[in-house]
């Protein structure tokens, strides 16, 4: 009997060994379960449903891109397919096109339709743009990237024109003439349509062409890893997808630390070797990049006032599609959609701005806007927060006014210094939190960080950043909020393949349509940036941005008419 009751105790123990030996095995994957989300898996859904170990243990050699695992309702995908398909662009015929047979800018040239006719302000003027090969050949297909404006220098007048892509190497520009004077033409060679489809192919095969990297510290032992939303495949990751949003980003684990050591976010670097020699030659200063397109005859018309019409009204059009949106006269914009009150003391910024809080989110190009109007009100001053430098978060308060100004940057993807990661907040979550009122203004922008990854990856981010806009509204209708849109910048061979005005006008298109028919503004930062004479800079110089500042104050304080 007794050797029975032996056995049975020692089956019990092993028993509880095993249990325990499970047991800790279990806590084990748990603890690791993150850790070791690789290619094949999506950790959060839309029903933020978590998948089976089997799945996340999965390892190919593909890329791991968090986008590509979207649960979408059937009103998204239907939304997304709209945008991806609205963004579709001329391809070349196919086979192999060589440099010689490319767009040269040289060979080209635009000439206006009837350019000695009577032009009055209120017309449109029509160009045609001929383009030819480095063989001074016609082209047979369209695909060409251009930018177009007129342009007064004396008068310090611009706006830009609509282009149409006639599909046989012809294009048409047409522009509205909104001042009277001799006004004329300027068309620039953005990229040929053979660096687009280069373009095209690097935005959708290489989104890790900018890479990303976080710090990872326990005491004084410390190890830096990789980032992005796309990694590679076959090495242990740590997921740090976002638990509301869903917006996927992994870094790959560190050897000896865990996930939950990550310290800070910032900008890894960019690839190197990403073209052929032959797609190179696609991308030359001075050559094919942002290079002027001359006139066959006349550049220029001359343009009379429009008779019988007062002309602080001309200008105003009830259509908000309008195109142009607006246009530059005496250096200051003139909306077409709305008016303007031009803010030049400071006493007007600050009696604007009283009793508000201000919150600004985005990336550097309206972390400008912060330091504008810190500059511009003696009485708003910075609040050290201790934040690095040109990073943020930023803060500045006005006691005799009772204005608070707030800068924060987006989540990532964003090319950055070192943002600690307890300051690297998604915009949709920051709006969660606010609760808004009449006193509450919100600006944001999100554009230039996204251009190297695929289409899919901003629709995202827009979707969950309206979704919290939509909840924001509901519940304080008279939150005001106003969208500033992507801007031009100068270009040379390198920053073309990662920032590109080919990568942000598409993004600008999807935003623009995105955020339609919701109560937002708009503050037109690419029309302005492109309208106007100074050289095009991804932080555009100051008259453009006081410009940008008057529009968005005239939001918050509405010129009463």
């Amino acid at each position: 009997m007794w050797r029975d009751s032996f056995r049975l105790q020692i089956f019990c123990l092993l028993m509880a060994v095993l249990a325990v030996v499970v047991l800790v095995h279990n806590f084990f994957q748990l603890e690791h379960l993150d850790d070791y989300t690789v290619s094949g898996s999506n950790w959060i859904t839309e029903n933020n449903n978590q998948p089976s170990l089997s799945h996340t243990t999965k390892t190919t050699r593909k890329p791991y891109c968090g986008y590509e695992q979207q649960t979408l309702s059937k009103r998204e995908r239907a939304e997304q397919e709209s945008l991806l398909a609205a963004l579709q662009w001329p391809k070349p015929p196919d086979g192999k096109i060589g440099f010689l047979q490319s767009t040269d800018p040289v060979h080209s040239d635009f000439a206006i339709v009837k350019p000695s006719r009577f032009f009055k302000v209120g017309d449109q003027l029509e160009v045609v743009v001929r383009v030819r090969d480095f063989q001074g050949k016609p082209k047979q297909y369209g695909g060409d990237y251009l930018q177009a404006r007129i342009h007064s220098p004396l008068l310090k007048a611009g706006a830009i024109g609509r282009i149409v892509d006639c599909h046989n190497g012809l294009y048409k520009v047409f522009f509205t003439l909104l001042w009277p004077g001799e006004v004329k033409v300027s068309v620039t060679l953005v990229h040929p349509s053979e660096a687009v489809q280069v373009l095209l192919r690097l935005r959708e095969e290489r989104p890790d062409r900018v890479y990303f990297k976080s710090s990872f510290k326990s005491g004084r032992y410390s190890e830096t890893t990789e980032c992005n939303v796309c990694l590679p495949g076959g090495l242990p990751v740590c997921n740090f997808t976002d638990l509301y949003t869903g917006e996927p980003w992994f870094c790959y684990k560190p050897r000896k630390l865990s996930c939950a050591s990550r310290i800070s976010h910032a900008k890894g670097g960019y690839q190197k070797g990403l073209l052929t020699h032959e797609e190179s030659l696609f991308f030359q200063s001075d050559v094919n990049i942002k290079m002027p397109i001359l006139s066959s005859g006349p550049d220029s018309v001359i343009v009379k006032p429009k008779a019988f019409t007062d002309s602080s009204n001309m200008d105003r059009a009830e259509d908000p599609t309008v195109s142009p949106s607006g246009y530059y006269y005496e250096d200051l914009w003139r909306p077409r959609t709305h008016w303007i009150y031009h803010f030049n003391k400071s006493d007007d910024i600050s009696k604007c701005l009283q009793g508000k809080v201000i919150h600004l989110f985005g990336d550097s190009t309206i972390r400008q806007w912060f330091e504008y109007l810190t500059a511009a009100v003696p009485d708003l001053v910075e609040f050290n927060l201790g934040s690095p430098k040109n990073v943020g978060p930023f803060m500045s308060v006005d006691l005799k006014h009772n204005i608070l100004l707030k800068f924060r940057c987006h989540g990532p993807p964003i090319r950055f210094t070192t943002v600690f990661t307890s300051e690297l907040r998604y915009i949709a979550n920051e709006l969660n939190g606010i609760v808004g009122g009449r006193n509450t203004v919100i600006a944001i922008t999100i554009w230039s960080h996204f251009s190297t990854f695929p289409v899919e990856v901003y629709i995202r981010r827009l979707r969950n950043i309206r979704r919290a806009v939509i909840q924001l509204l509901d519940r304080s209708p008279k939150t005001l909020i106003v969208i500033r849109t992507a801007n031009v910048q100068e270009l040379g061979p390198e920053v073309s393949l990662f920032n590109s005005d080919w990568y942000s006008l598409q993004l600008d298109s999807v935003m623009r349509k995105m955020f339609s028919g919701i109560a937002v503004h708009f503050v037109d930062a690419w029309e302005m940036s492109l309208a106007h004479y100074l050289p095009h800079n991804l932080h555009p110089k100051e008259v453009i941005v006081r410009n940008q500042i008057d529009t968005f104050l005239s939001y918050v304080c509405p010129l009463q008419i």
